[in-house]
C-alpha cells in the first residue's frame, strides 16, 4: 500500500497480468493497473455482504486527488446505505422509454386493452413519447422531463392531456414489473391543462334539413342509413358501423352487442330504427349491417361521406358523435330521467350521463321567462281589455 499521487502512478509498470495499487490514506481508494498499460482509479467496498468496485475514470483523464474526491464520495454513500455499484449495474440494465415503450404495448396495451385503445396509446408513444424521451433512460426520467414534454404539446392541450395519461399508466407498470423502483411516478402532480368539452346539439330545424339530405341522397345510401341509425339510437359510430345482422334482433328491438366501449350490452331500439334497420338490403357473404367496398367488410371511412353529407345540409360543424349528444338531449326534452337515459346510451358510470343535467334548465327557463313578462306587463301596463285579465287569470295572477 502506498499513497496514491501523480508520482505513485507513473511509477506503477505495467506486468504480465492486471494489478491493483491501494490508497494507504483512504481506505478503499485504488488504481486498478491493465496488462495493456492502461490504469484505471476505483472505489472498493462491501455492500450488502458483497465485495463491490465502481470504477472512477482512466488515469489522464483524471488526476490523482480528482479521483480520490469522487472516491470519497462513493464512499461516503456506502457508509449512508447506498449501493453505487448497486446503481450502476440498475443503470446497465434500463431500458430505453423507447425500448420499455415497446414492450409496454406488446405486453400490457395489447393483452388488456381493446384495439382502439391499442391504437391510442400507440400514437402518443411514437408521435409525442418518443422523439422526446425515448433516448433516455426509464430510471432516469424526472418530473421535470415530463413537465417538458407536456408544455411542449400546450398548442394541443386535449393530446398533451392525453399523452400524460399514457405516460402515467406506463411509469405504473414499470414499477408493477420491477423496471422502476424508486415508488415514484414522475407524472404525479402534473396540472391538466383545462379541456373545454363542445356540446352541439340539432335542433328540429337542423334535423329536418338533415333528414332530407339522408332521404334524397344517391350514391352514399350505407353512410345515410349509418347517419340515420346513429340519430335513432343513441349508438357510438363504432358500435353501428361495426354492427353485424346476428346481433340484431328486430322482434325484440334490440341489439346484442358483444363488445364496445363499455363492454357486452343490449341497446334497445325504437320503432323508428327498427324501419330503417328494415329498408337496409342484407348483402350475401357478407356479415355487417353497413357494408363497405371490399367484400366481406364493414364501411370503413365515414368522416368522408359524413363531411358531404353535413355541407349538403348545412350543418359544417356538426360532428358524428354531436349525433349522439343530440339522442341524449332530445330524450330529456321528452322528460326521460338521467338514470334512462345512462341506460339508452349505455353508459357505465352516473357522471357520465351527468354532463347533460343542465340541458334541464332549458324548459325550466322558458316558464320563468314567460312568468316574468306577464308579472311585467301587469306591474307597467293598465289591463284595457277583458281578454288580457283572463290571460294574466289563467296564469294565477290577479289584474
Amino acid at each position: 500500500m502506498t499513497k496514491i499521487t501523480k508520482r505513485s502512478v507513473d511509477a506503477a509498470a505495467p506486468a504480465d497480468k492486471e494489478f491493483f495499487l491501494w490508497d494507504e490514506e483512504l481506505k478503499g481508494f485504488g488504481l486498478r493497473v491493465y496488462p495493456s498499460g492502461r490504469k484505471m482509479y476505483l472505489a472498493q467496498f462491501r455492500a450488502s455482504g458483497r465485495l463491490r468496485r465502481v470504477n472512477i475514470g482512466l488515469h489522464g483523464a483524471l488526476t490523482p486527488d480528482l479521483a480520490r474526491t469522487e472516491a470519497m464520495k462513493h464512499l461516503s454513500q456506502v457508509r449512508l446505505g447506498a449501493d453505487p455499484a448497486g446503481e450502476r449495474d440498475r443503470r446497465k440494465v434500463s431500458p430505453t422509454m423507447k425500448e420499455f415503450g415497446e414492450r409496454f404495448l406488446r405486453e400490457h396495451v395489447a393483452v388488456h386493452c381493446k384495439p382502439t385503445t391499442e391504437a391510442e396509446y400507440r400514437r402518443s408513444i411514437e408521435l409525442f413519447i418518443n422523439p422526446k424521451l425515448g433516448s433516455h433512460r426509464i430510471i432516469d426520467i424526472t418530473r421535470t422531463d415530463v413537465v417538458e414534454l407536456h408544455q411542449s404539446m400546450k398548442e394541443t392541450p386535449y393530446q398533451a392531456n392525453r399523452t400524460l395519461g399514457v405516460l402515467s399508466i406506463m411509469f405504473t407498470v414499470a414499477h408493477t414489473w420491477g423496471v422502476r423502483t424508486d415508488g415514484i411516478n414522475p407524472c404525479w402532480k402534473v396540472k391538466r391543462y383545462k379541456e373545454t368539452k363542445r356540446e352541439r346539439y340539432l335542433t328540429p330545424d337542423e334535423l329536418a334539413r338533415l333528414g332530407k339530405v339522408l332521404r334524397e341522397t344517391n350514391s352514399e345510401h350505407e353512410a345515410a342509413s349509418c347517419i340515420q341509425l346513429l340519430l335513432l339510437t343513441g349508438c357510438r359510430l363504432s358500435e353501428i358501423q361495426k354492427l353485424k345482422w346476428e346481433y340484431v334482433d328486430l322482434d325484440a328491438g334490440l341489439l346484442r352487442l358483444p363488445d364496445s366501449k363499455s363492454g357486452a350490452k343490449l341497446v334497445a331500439i325504437g320503432h323508428a330504427a327498427v324501419e330503417v334497420f328494415k329498408t337496409i338490403p342484407k348483402v350475401k357473404k357478407n356479415p355487417y349491417v353497413i357494408t363497405g367496398l371490399v367484400e366481406g367488410r364493414h364501411l370503413t371511412d365515414m368522416q368522408k361521406p359524413w363531411q358531404r353529407l353535413r355541407k349538403r345540409a348545412g350543418l359544417d360543424d356538426l360532428r358524428i358523435h354531436d349525433l349522439r349528444h343530440s339522442f341524449a338531449s332530445d330524450a330529456l326534452f321528452l322528460g326521460e330521467d338521467l338514470p334512462m337515459i345512462g341506460k339508452l346510451l349505455g353508459h357505465t358510470q352516473v357522471q357520465t350521463t351527468a354532463r347533460y343535467a343542465h340541458l334541464k334548465t332549458d324548459p325550466i327557463k322558458a316558464a320563468a321567462n314567460k312568468v316574468s313578462e306577464a308579472i311585467a306587463l301587469a306591474l307597467t301596463l293598465p289591463v284595457q281589455a277583458k281578454a288580457e285579465e283572463h290571460e294574466l287569470d289563467d296564469l294565477g295572477i290577479a289584474a
